[in-house]
């Protein structure tokens, strides 16, 4: 019997390892039109002012105004002392230094104003694969482009009338066809002022490689592996070559952590006639100040909404958090959600563990920030298995129809239990968990990648670290534990039937797991063999 993994993705990975169903891209013709076959194949989810976004973080008014300013004043002005304009600019900062929200807050500004020609905002944790992908970056940014002016439209219509399939070639070649040769069009043709703007890219350090070939089988290690970095610096190098190009009309803003195929890139010695100064979140701008102000804005909001007296927070709360902070806002704002996320004990109580918490200080700025989630996550009932469950969460998200009610049934070990709940109850301020009243398709998200770095180095979590083998030999004995209760029940009805592959499904469409997550989880290529 065939099967598949994981109907409708694709690269799917799972820790090191890597498997591929390769989407291949066939031209046909649209009944919808040459837009309407594009609209089909953009990533929605990664547009500044998408739904998946409603969440996103924004910079805090009256926060980061200089950081905008100076980023908005050389999308406008660009650097007007130079004989050859700096069209490419590096924003960088460690995890959790607001990166993300100052490039949201930009993107809004630029909007409103009609400069913002494009975004796309890459997210490593999204549920969605494409925001994890290079494959429709070129297709999204072409899609935004021709809902910028109608002139635009037109030609980005005519190029992708003209070459059907363009859609299934590389990115460099998309980039030409799709965006540089109708930008050539409009501005030889057209009697008035040409497009500007900005063209914005955000988290690019969380773009992961699409896999080729089969990394998996007889022979793949004789197959070579692509790298994260390698697909970074193809779209690094699509946009340098469009920016070389005369008719390409927008400032392009690129945000990652300074991670070494950006620090290589980046590197005035190595395109010196392109690339404007870079802006470095965490050494040329002091957070202090802003986090201070977030701090007392959001305190006060508690400190109103639970009623509290005020004299709360006490004298010198704000100044504790913003030096335990070391310029990260991602600090902030989980201290905040976690007083916030009606907890059991009174947002009193939690801000004095907070502060009373002891933290060895050394050279490591997220010290705290590692303090903190050692705390948070403490507060469950059973860390070692909570953190087991996010884990797995993060694992199996990708996978289509992974809705909490179906992560809940492959998971517990109670079904009249609701383990989920008990667990992971206490940790809002880390996790997005739909509300009890939905949870048949709404799917768990994270706040911020900067939760797995953690989990993901045993010298900052300590005894919760997980082995890779130890949390998917968890997934597979909650698979199996699931199949033998779930066959245990339905076999008596279907006493006839053979408990076969090809004629029994384990997961009978009544416990609330559809066919396709059924296969799904069944044929996972890190467990299908079973605990490794």
């Amino acid at each position: 019997m065939t099967t598949t993994i994981f109907p409708s993705a694709h690269d799917f990975h799972v820790g090191e390892q890597n498997f591929n169903v390769h989407n291949v891209y066939t031209s046909s013709p649209s009944t919808g039109g040459p837009l309407k076959e594009l609209a089909s194949q953009i990533v929605g989810g990664a547009i500044y002012d998408s739904a998946e976004r409603c969440d996103a973080p924004k910079c805090h008014p009256d926060t980061r105004v200089a950081v905008q300013d100076d980023l908005y004043s050389w999308i406008v002005d660009g650097d007007r002392e130079l004989e050859h304009p700096r069209t490419i600019k590096w924003v960088t900062g460690p995890a959790g230094s607001g990166k993300t929200a100052v490039m949201g807050s930009l993107a809004d500004r630029c909007a409103a104003n009609g400069l913002l020609g494009g975004t796309f905002f890459f997210a490593s944790w999204s549920v969605s694969i494409g925001r994890r992908r290079k494959t429709a970056f070129v297709a999204t940014i072409a899609h935004q482009l021709a809902m910028h002016r109608e002139d635009i439209k037109s030609a980005i219509s005519a190029a992708m009338e003209r070459n059907p399939g363009i859609l299934g070639k590389n990115l460099r070649v998309q980039m030409d066809i799709l965006i540089l040769a109708p930008l050539r069009a409009v501005v030889g043709q057209s009697n008035s002022p040409g497009p500007r703007g900005a063209i914005i890219v955000d988290g690019l350090d969380e773009c992961e490689a699409e896999q080729y070939h089969d990394t998996t089988g007889l022979g793949a290690q004789h197959v070579p592996v692509r790298t994260n970095a390698e697909d970074q610096l193809e779209i690094l190098q699509v946009l340098q070559a469009a920016s070389l190009d005369p008719s390409f009309p927008f400032r392009i803003i690129i945000a990652s952590r300074p991670e070494r195929v950006f620090r290589e890139f980046f590197d005035p010695e190595h395109n010196p006639t392109i690339l404007a100064q870079k802006l470095d979140l965490h050494e040329e701008y002091n957070a202090n100040t802003d986090i201070a102000l977030f701090l007392e804005a959001r305190l006060n909001q508690i400190r109103r909404r639970y009623h509290l007296p005020l004299s709360w927070p006490p004298p010198g709360t704000i100044k504790t958090l913003v030096t335990y902070a070391s310029g990260q806002f991602i600090y902030a704002a989980t201290v905040i959600r976690f007083l916030d996320m009606g907890h059991r004990e009174s947002p009193k109580a939690l801000l004095d563990a907070i502060l009373n918490m002891e933290a060895k200080w050394d050279s490591n700025p997220l010290k705290q920030l590692d303090t903190l989630y050692s705390h948070i996550l403490e507060s469950s009932p059973d860390p070692p298995l909570s953190v087991l469950w996010i884990r797995a969460i993060q694992e199996l998200n990708p996978a289509e129809h992974s809705y909490a009610s179906n992560l809940h049934l492959l998971l517990q070990t109670d079904a009249e239990n609701n383990e989920a709940e008990h667990l992971l109850g206490n940790l809002h301020s880390l996790i997005r968990i739909p509300p009890l009243s939905d949870q048949a398709t709404p799917q768990y998200d994270f706040y911020h990648k900067s939760l797995f770095d953690f989990l993901e180095d045993p010298d900052r979590c300590g005894k919760l670290h997980f082995q890779n083998g130890e949390f998917f030999g968890f997934i597979w004995d909650s698979i199996n534990q699931a199949c033998t209760t779930l066959k245990e029940a339905v076999t008596p009805r279907f006493p006839t039937r053979k408990a076969s592959s090809d004629s029994w499904s384990p997961f009978p469409n009544s416990s609330g797991l559809s066919a396709p997550t059924q296969k799904s989880f069944l044929h996972h290529p890190e467990l299908a063999g079973g605990r490794h």
